[in-house]
C-alpha cells in the first residue's frame, strides 16, 4: 500500500472520532517538530485496562516511511479498533 492511501485510511479513522474501545492512540515523536523520527502505539482494550505499547522507529520521517503506515493501518484493523486517537504535531523528544 502507498503512503499516501496509508495516511488517507489513518486519518479517516482518526477524524470518526471516539467510538468506544477497543482503543488505538498514536503519538509521534522527533528531534523537531517538523521531523517524527518514532512512533508509539498504545492499544487499550477496555476503559480500565493497562495499555500496550509498541513503538516504531526510523531514520527518516516515520509519517512518511510506507511501511511502518502500511504496518500501522493493518495493526488498526487486526485489533478491530473501534477509535482511533492521534495527538497533533510532533512531540519533542527529550534530550
Amino acid at each position: 500500500m502507498n503512503v499516501d492511501k496509508a495516511k488517507k485510511r489513518i486519518a479517516k479513522q482518526v477524524n470518526k472520532g471516539f467510538h468506544g474501545y477497543p482503543l488505538i492512540s498514536l503519538e509521534y515523536f522527533g528531534k523537531t517538530p517538523e521531523t517524527a523520527t518514532e512512533l508509539v502505539i498504545s492499544f487499550t482494550q477496555d476503559e480500565n485496562a493497562e495499555p500496550q505499547k509498541q513503538k516504531f522507529v526510523s531514520e527518516s520521517d516515520v509519517r512518511e516511511d510506507e511501511m511502518i503506515q502500511s504496518t500501522l493501518v493493518r495493526v488498526i484493523e487486526r485489533a478491530e479498533a473501534k477509535t482511533v486517537a492521534q495527538i497533533e504535531g510532533v512531540s519533542i523528544l527529550a534530550q
